[in-house]
């Protein structure tokens, strides 16, 4: 009996090893105790995707994971498309959204938002028609695919009025549930481009199957996004503290993206 209690003992601290430097985030409201329950998106290689035995990857996927560890929380992820993430953050069902938002300020009086990294928007093409996109003027007429409701969404639009005010042609704006069935309908020649995050046009370029043929359009700051102001001021001190020890500099490096400067903050309503 000793010896079994001994090893029970022994399970106990190892298992709590892992958790050993954490700050539990009081007064926090959490969906699930004991739980950090996260939407994600995952379409955007390399930053949040699923490989090939199903299990989600990448940097964001990663960061998550370990602000869940330095809130002593276990890191729960609920796989949903982004237009679906706002209503489900305000009607209780996950904690965090973390799927690379974009930070406006519009949406900084709807949610508690962490802005953490630097992104800007890209045009791909399929390779054989690289030359003939090579401007946002080229894009009059021109068919573009892009995920619903999102930042990217916002700029093509954009895009398209400020055409039409030159007396060009519209763009041909097409919408998708998200970038990976935006990106099968490039490939099947429905779309002529898609509008994406630079560091996902620039993945698919990288194993040759699109071209980015315009980068850094818009550049905006990425955030995490709360519902609770609580749980949002634990989280900013984890990135913080990740960045002090060198820990979130290193995983940005690893996927090759590029953090904001300076201090990880919250804005939010009442900020």
């Amino acid at each position: 009996m000793k010896a079994k209690l001994t090893l029970l003992a022994a399970l106990t601290l190892l298992s709590g090893s892992c958790f050993a430097d954490c700050t539990a985030p009081q007064g926090a409201s959490l969906v699930t105790s004991g739980e950090l329950k996260m939407s994600t998106n995952p379409t955007l290689p390399p930053l949040q995707y699923v490989d090939g035995e199903g299990k989600l990857k990448g940097m964001r996927i990663e960061m998550g994971e370990e602000i869940a560890k330095r809130l002593c929380l276990k890191a729960d992820y609920t796989r949903i498309e982004f237009s679906a993430m706002v209503p489900g953050l305000q009607g209780g069902r996950w904690d965090m959204i973390n799927t690379g938002i974009f930070f406006t300020p519009a949406r900084a009086k709807m949610m508690y938002m962490i802005p953490y990294e630097s992104q800007a928007v890209s045009i791909s093409t399929p390779p054989a028609d690289a030359g003939k996109i090579t401007k946002v003027e080229d894009l009059s007429g021109k068919s573009v695919g892009v995920e619903l409701g999102g930042f990217e969404e916002t700029t093509i639009r954009k895009i398209s009025q400020q055409l039409v005010a030159k007396n060009l042609k519209p763009v041909d704006i097409h919408t998708f549930d998200n970038f990976t069935v935006a990106f099968q309908a490039l490939r099947a020649g429905q779309v002529n481009a898609v509008i994406s995050i630079d560091a996902v046009a620039a993945d698919y370029q990288h194993k040759g199957m699109f071209k980015q043929v315009i980068s850094g359009l818009e550049p905006t700051p990425v955030a995490i996004a709360f519902k609770d102001p609580k749980l949002a001021a634990a989280a900013a001190d984890a990135l913080n503290k990740m960045n002090a020890d060198g820990s979130l500099p290193a995983l940005f490096k690893k996927y090759g993206a590029e953090m904001i400067p300076g201090t990880f903050s919250v804005q939010g309503p009442s900020s």
